[in-house]
């Protein structure tokens, strides 16, 4: 199996990127064509009678010479020059307005791109045997078919046109000299309007080919598409990217998950921890989420938005943060501490209004689970604080 036959992938971004570095883009040179042709055309019908009175103007004056000229002919390049400067003033529209086409048009394919290295010299370039595959290749005999059928439709417009006036053509020597530049601009203008519109056509389909042609020149093998990731993941700032994404996808996962939650177990401001419990279960409560500081800030503010108790017991929220990973049910050590707090909870929720609630309990701990804010083990007065 060929190379070619094994780029079976789609190009990668990053693929796709460095062949922008390298001023390789989906690039159509008919579009810029035919919106010259076009443009040109526009301000040609648009402008062409003021262009042509004045033109006709400035040529007509300068075949008259006053006296101090014929005096001096050393004068004559200086009016030249003048005329000359008008006349490209006249046309100065037609010139902008094509430019402007062209610039246009040239980046609707594959956008603007400046690159020195598409300029530099390259030694593959010189090597005869790939530029003979070039000249021999399947995007040579693409770019000789479009040539050829560039030339047969602009052929077939003109001949058509011409076909369609002769009657017209055959008379032009027996009108007068107005008609006759009158039928003449006519002929013209249709011409060059059907010209414009068989251009036109061209390039509709150039540019969605030129679009699969380079996608299809970046296509990437499997392996090709392999060693770009390991590459990619080797390098430090993709890991710590990777990384932070993670973290970013862990954390809103986290967060969605408080709106289960019976209870958010503060200390009250540097630790959250959030408890999900099944009373028809027989599974001890499972801690849903977690935080310090500003993530428990917002555990907080999720659980006011979605209606959970918050209970302050700032030794029990530390201990629950230090031994319990996410999704996991609660210590064995912890399960009278956690019970007292749910049942509060739920005697809340079960409350009638005018009955008298629950007593809120004071939460002990056993030694072992007592921590500081740095996860040390302490002892029960220093924990307390």
């Amino acid at each position: 199996m060929s190379d070619e036959q094994e780029r079976t992938e789609q190009p990668t971004a990053r693929r796709l990127s460095k062949a922008r570095e390298d001023g390789q883009v989906a690039r159509s040179t008919e579009l810029p064509a035919a919106a010259i042709v076009i443009g040109s055309l526009l301000i040609l019908l648009l402008l062409g009678g003021w262009m042509v009175n004045h033109l006709s103007a400035v040529f007509a004056h300068g075949f008259v010479f006053d006296r101090k000229t014929l005096d001096r002919p050393q004068l004559l390049p200086t009016v030249f020059g003048g005329q000359l400067g008008e006349a490209f003033t006249l046309i100065l529209p037609i010139l902008l307005f094509t430019l402007v086409a062209a610039i246009a048009a040239s980046g609707m394919t594959g956008g603007y791109l400046f690159s020195l290295k598409a300029a530099a010299p390259k030694a593959s370039k010189l090597n005869p045997v790939a530029g003979l595959k070039r000249m021999f290749g399947t995007h040579a005999l693409v770019e000789l078919s479009k040539a050829l059928l560039k030339f047969t439709l602009v052929t077939t417009v003109l001949w058509l046109s011409v076909a369609s006036h002769m009657d017209t053509l055959i008379n032009l020597g027996r009108m007068g000299l107005e008609p006759a530049m009158q039928a003449a601009g006519s002929m013209i203008a249709q011409s060059a309007l059907w010209i414009a519109l068989s251009l036109a056509a061209i390039a509709l389909i150039d540019v969605p080919y030129q679009k699969h042609a380079f996608n299809k020149r970046m296509r990437m093998t499997k392996q090709e598409i392999k060693d770009e990731f390991k590459d990619m993941e080797g390098r430090p700032e993709v890991k710590a990217q990777i990384r932070r994404r993670q973290r970013e996808m862990a954390n809103q996962r986290m967060i969605q998950r408080i709106q289960d939650a019976d209870v958010v177990i503060t200390n009250p401001e540097h630790f959250a921890v959030a408890l999900e419990y099944d009373p028809s279960g027989d599974g001890a409560p499972v801690l849903v989420a977690k935080g310090t500081d500003h993530m428990a800030a917002r555990i907080r503010e999720e659980a006011g938005l979605h209606g959970v108790h918050i209970f302050e017991a700032p030794p029990l929220a530390r201990a629950l943060y230090f031994t319990t990973d996410l999704e996991k049910q609660v210590p064995e050590e912890l399960y009278h501490a956690v019970a007292q707090v749910i049942a509060y909870v739920f005697s809340l929720e079960a409350k009638t209004p005018g009955q008298s609630g629950r007593a809120k309990p004071r939460v002990q701990l056993p030694a072992s689970m007592l921590f500081d804010a740095a996860g040390q083990r302490v002892s029960t007065a220093r924990a307390s604080a």
